[in-house]
């Protein structure tokens, strides 16, 4: 789903009814921020690798892009954080978060390469990289956001060139990220897992925890509200869960990035029964029940 597509799609449900609720809000003005840094780079990248290397990496298991490929403007990743954290200040409160700290929050001295790279590569940020009053994970998800638009809009010029048959690993086949929603297609219901970083979708086993690997069905369920559309995924093996909508059952247009917000009330019911988000970021907000009835599968 193109950025501009999402900003226009909340533009009319704006208009329709008068006023946002206010975490749509704030995702509004996320994505104008990041729209406009794609708009930028979209003349400026191009795919760095030729197809015999695509399909080497594929084989081998080797995301698309390392970190030391990123082609990264860091003026403007400065700018864009600093925009971000200000829009996170406006909504402090759907995040339990000082506004004060977080209007304060600027790139420098956060954002070096070292802390980017340590995000890129998935570890956990050095303790000295803190701000008062603003907790390690709302900090990764601040950084996360400005480096979203730089991942989106490298993704865009590889996704053609990915042969699903040669991937169906657990992270993104472009950045390497992890999967945060997943969707079984109309077609075949089949499972597909789409990156919390790059938003590029890859085909994965239904049968399967994209986390840790197992394929021990008494250790595999899934939770469905009462019209079957949306999915929670739980592994008791690595206690990990995954957010899915199934779209043979949804009766109007589903656009998954907005499902992340459409579904929160799915995140603080798993981490309830001691399930673990796909990187233990939290976010204290509320929506309807949706996961009720555990199935096997």
């Amino acid at each position: 789903m193109e950025t501009g597509a999402l900003i226009r799609h909340l533009e009319e449900k704006e208009r329709k009814e008068g006023t946002l609720p206010q975490l749509l809000q704030f995702y509004q003005k996320l994505l104008r921020v990041q729209h406009q840094v794609e708009q930028k780079l979209a003349s400026r990248l191009a795919p760095g690798l030729n197809r015999e290397a695509i399909n080497r990496r594929l084989e081998l298991g080797i995301p698309l892009i390392a970190f030391d490929e990123l082609a990264l403007d860091w003026p403007l990743l400065i700018d864009t954080f600093n925009e971000v954290a200000a829009i996170f200040a406006d909504y402090a409160g759907l995040f339990n978060a000082p506004p004060d700290s977080l209007r304060e929050l600027k790139a420098d001295p956060f954002l070096t390469e070292q802390t980017v790279k340590t995000w890129f590569e998935k570890n956990t940020l050095p303790a000295k990289i803190s701000a008062k009053g603003i907790s390690k994970n709302l900090l990764t998800t601040i950084i996360h956001s400005s480096l979203k638009p730089f991942l989106v809009s490298h993704a865009k010029t590889l996704a053609d060139s990915i042969d699903q048959e040669r991937w169906r690993r657990s992270c993104c086949p472009v950045c390497g990220g992890s999967p945060d929603l997943a969707f079984l297609d109309k077609e075949r219901g089949s499972r597909w897992l789409v990156c919390s970083r790059c938003d590029t979708e890859w085909l994965f086993q239904r049968l399967q925890c994209p986390f840790c690997g197992t394929q021990d069905q008494n250790a595999l369920a899934y939770f469905t509200d009462d019209e079957g559309i949306y999915r929670l995924y739980v592994c008791e093996r690595c206690k990990h869960y995954l957010k899915a909508i199934d779209l043979r059952l949804a009766k109007d247009e589903v656009l998954l990035p907005l499902e992340r917000f459409y579904t929160l009330d799915l995140d603080r019911q798993a981490k309830e029964q001691g399930y673990i988000p796909y990187d233990r970021v939290t976010r204290d907000t509320k929506q309807t029940d949706k996961a009720k009835r555990p199935k096997q599968g």
